[in-house]
């Protein structure tokens, strides 16, 4: 067993001899395992067709702008050069959009950011397309951008559709009801990048039928092609989408504004073509975590007990609207946490400015306010001269109980469990005061000042998200199961990012079946729709779907035999590749059961559904919610604000464990990404330009930087809407892992740290 495997096992309770060897609860390896490790793994950066060209694109220097005007002679005119595109070429829609259709294909009259897409080019080598998009002409008038969210309210219209993408204004309770203890806070949250592994990269090739293939790294593949048949005006029929191998994703991998001037120029050309962007272009092009400013007020009793929770909560959505209501929904319903909040009124603001867009990364919405409110909580927690772990436990949520947005939680809330868990699990011993432990300190051996200027802090923190989409969202997915000579096959087009789906889908079958040979079909668009890979939606809709298909394929193996043996196919049970009755009659191998006989089922998933929050915040908002509590442990050198992460104690509400080492490689790679949330991931935009695009001074945690991160409990309480019983698992460690690193911090200075990620000048102790 792996190391992951054991540790996940460990944590509930379980051994190395008890894990399956396949099936459910195994920890079966992803099949792109050795690709991967030996290079061949098909990545949209490696592909190639016969006559390629390559694309590039200019991008606005400008944060805002007005476009004078556009000549594109020069770069026509260029050896080389196939085409050059703008905004008067785009033979269909000249705007696009996931969620709200605001965002041009290529600027038009405005730049409203810096690096919005102004032209393309397509060329037979990469380094004339670039060479051809500095020869472009563009006359600007540069114009002041709005950059501050809160000015956003008073100035022009950024956008026809105004600065204002929605308001919620949640009511619940008592408004005029007050605590004995009253705190408040103003915190701010940085702008963080998904930062995928791999830039954005794909290939166009036209079709015989006038249509377009896109080969890119898609995680919502027939979303992108509906997106592309509208701006390339075309029925969708004739717009295919196929998903190359994904390199990790955050939320949505790419936007669609890499893939529209793709199929624009394959179009033009007639040739298949290639962009493969840099880093500093994947900065500039795709969607970040909305920067977020809050303010909060807590009334308590002199117990601790909540009374009232009040706060305003504004989103930075950037330039266009993307996702960002859903985003404010998550921020403004989950701004109480997972404890009881019996009065709450929060309202909750996303608007346009000209900085970089905003959008899905993992834990929107909830990240930041969970920051925010377990900000709060240390601040109760001392002046009430209670510990903080305490006044927590006396506050958590629990099945049953109202979320402020009026809906009950009827999913299981173990809160308090995994909040016991992380509060008694074993603190880690102090280092060791001596040279050869310096590496332990703050900065290291080369950066640290003295060991006397180091404190130690211990801090909690409590998260929660949502799974599937929400208000409404009508969530579904499909899948087909074939099995012919002995292997199954799936075919579902849900993406796997490095969420899993593709291994649980093969461990579906196996258990299902009996079948241990399990191929999962690479996906395009001629297959049904199952949806976007976000919010952990494709191991509930999409897994569902595949145990249904699977189930029916059953039914189909063993109906003939109950019908021989005169017994019902309940009787019949299949294990390690054997078909057996209750009774022990009957006893045969699933192959010689299939006899060669091709069988096949197509099956749907689509959970119970939800309603959108009223004009007062109050709806039936979510289909499940999953829970998580992260006890932070950090040295601070007080005198320089260094901070060093020792470990992170993480107790997670999983529903069902279905595959040990990949969620103990999920909950483990949540924390670290939550980690560079709270103290170096943050993309400077002053005056709306991106400072420095690139990873040198854009500072991802590196292994370095990693803590220890012991999984301590996993609980395991189904919840019995969801198939399997599992939950969600990579976003809820994102969300509550800063909070709890700001905790502990706080534990060690004294500071109020209301800032992330968390400045070193925030870190150094008052004299």
């Amino acid at each position: 067993m792996s190391n992951d495997a054991a540790t996940a096992a460990a944590a509930v309770g379980g051994t190395e001899q008890e894990q399956p060897a396949h099936g459910l609860g195994a920890s079966l390896p992803a099949a792109d395992t050795r690709a991967k490790t030996e290079g061949t793994f098909p990545y949209a950066a490696d592909l190639w067709a016969e006559g390629l060209l390559w694309a590039a694109i200019l991008r606005s220097p400008h944060a805002h702008a007005r476009i004078v005007s556009i000549d594109t002679s020069a770069a026509e005119a260029m050896p080389g050069v196939r085409a050059v595109v703008t905004h008067a070429d785009v033979p269909g829609d000249p705007n696009y959009g996931r969620k709200v259709v605001d965002r041009p294909v290529f600027a038009s009259g405005l730049v409203r950011h810096h690096g919005e897409p102004v032209a393309a080019v397509a060329a037979d080598h990469p380094d004339t397309a670039r060479l051809a998009t500095a020869a472009i002409t563009v006359e600007y008038e540069v114009l002041e951008p709005v950059t501050d969210p809160e000015q956003a309210f008073a100035a022009e219209p950024l956008h026809p559709d105004g600065n204002l993408i929605r308001h919620i204004p949640l009511s619940f309770g008592d408004p005029d009801v007050t605590g004995e203890v009253v705190v408040e806070g103003l915190y701010r949250i940085g702008r963080q990048d998904p930062a995928p592994i791999g830039a954005e990269a794909g290939l166009a090739v036209p079709r015989p039928d006038g249509g377009v293939e896109i080969y890119t790294a898609s995680t919502d593949p027939h979303t992108d092609r509906d997106l592309a048949a509208a701006s390339l005006g075309l029925e969708r029929e004739r717009v295919k989408v196929v998903v190359t191998g994904v390199p990790g994703a955050m939320g949505d991998r790419e936007d669609a504004g890499f893939q529209l001037p793709l199929g624009l120029l394959a179009l033009r050309t007639g040739c298949p073509v290639k962009l493969a962007a840099n880093r500093e272009e994947s900065f500039l092009g795709h969607a970040h975590r909305h920067p977020t400013l809050l303010r909060y007020r807590h009334h308590a009793d002199a117990e601790g007990r909540l009374v009232k929770v009040e706060a305003q909560i504004l989103l930075d959505a950037g330039a266009y609207a993307d996702d960002s209501s859903e985003s404010l929904a998550a921020a403004v319903s989950f701004a109480c946490g997972p404890y009881v909040v019996p009065h709450a009124f929060i309202e909750g603001w996303a608007v346009r400015t000209n900085n970089p867009p905003s959008g899905h990364v993992r834990g929107e919405g909830a990240l930041q306010v969970c920051a925010a409110y377990e900000g709060q909580m240390d601040k109760l927690a001392a002046k009430l001269g209670l510990e903080p772990a305490e006044l927590r436990m006396r506050n958590v949520l629990a099945t049953g109980d109202l979320l402020p947005t009026g809906q009950t939680v009827t999913c299981p809330a173990p809160v308090a469990e995994l909040l016991r868990a992380v509060r008694d699990f074993p603190l880690p011993t102090l280092p060791k005061d001596s040279p050869e432990e310096g590496w332990l300190l703050p900065g290291g051996p080369e950066g640290a000042g003295e060991p006397s200027a180091v404190r130690r802090g211990v801090g909690y923190a409590l998260g929660m998200v949502h799974m599937l989409g929400a208000e409404g969202t009508d969530e579904v997915s499909t899948a087909t199961v074939k099995v012919h000579d002995g292997v199954a096959t799936v075919i579902c087009a849900a993406v796997e990012t490095g969420q899993g789906f593709s291994t649980l889908a093969r461990q579906i079958v196996q258990e299902t079946l009996g079948i241990d040979e399990v191929h999962v079909a690479a996906v395009d668009t001629d297959q049904p729709p199952a949806g976007a890979a976000t919010h952990g939606r494709h191991t509930w809709v999409s897994g569902g779907a595949v145990e249904r298909a699977a189930k029916m394929v059953r039914t189909q193996l063993l109906q003939p035999l109950a019908h021989k043996f005169g017994m019902s196919t309940e009787l019949l049970s299949i294990a390690d590749g054997k078909i057996t009755s209750y009774d022990g009659v009957l006893s045969t191998t699933v192959t010689e059961a299939l006899d060669g006989k091709e069988l096949w089922a197509t099956a749907q998933c689509r959970p119970h559904p939800t309603e959108p929050l009223d004009e007062t915040g109050q709806g039936d908002a979510f289909v499940g919610l999953a829970f998580c509590a992260v006890r932070a442990v950090v040295d601070v050198d007080i005198e320089l604000g260094s901070i060093r992460v020792v470990e992170m104690a993480v107790a997670q509400d999983v529903g069902r464990v279905l595959n040990p080492a990949q969620l103990a490689a999920r909950i483990e790679a949540g924390v670290t990404q939550g980690v560079g949330a709270a103290l170096t991931e943050n993309l400077r935009t002053p005056r709306g330009l991106v400072r420095h695009p690139n990873l040198t001074h854009y500072a991802l945690p590196t292994a370095l930087d990693a803590p220890d991160i012991r999984i301590v409990k996993l609980v395991e309480e189904r919840d019995v809407v969801a198939p399997f019983g599992a939950k969600a698992a990579s976003a809820v460690p994102v969300v509550t892992s800063p909070a709890a690193v700001a905790s502990a911090v706080r534990a060690a200075t004294g500071r109020p740290v209301n800032r992330l990620p968390i400045r070193p000048q925030a870190a150094v102790s008052n004299p």
